[in-house]
């Protein structure tokens, strides 16, 4: 690899790795937080609350 492309190449990918490292965690903690339950579980059972709209 040519030393320039090197140069350029490891800031971006730094940069891009440091943009996604915040949303892939905030995504993986805040979902299963708001469902109340692992995304890939099944819903709980019992009656529906629904919202009056």
């Amino acid at each position: 690899m040519n030393s320039d492309v090197r140069h350029f190449l490891a800031p971006m990918i730094g940069l891009v790795a440091v943009t996604l490292v915040p949303v892939v965690l905030t995504a993986f903690l805040t979902i299963p937080f708001n469902l109340g339950r692992h995304p890939g579980d099944a819903p709980p059972e019992g009656p529906v609350a629904r919202h009056m709209t």
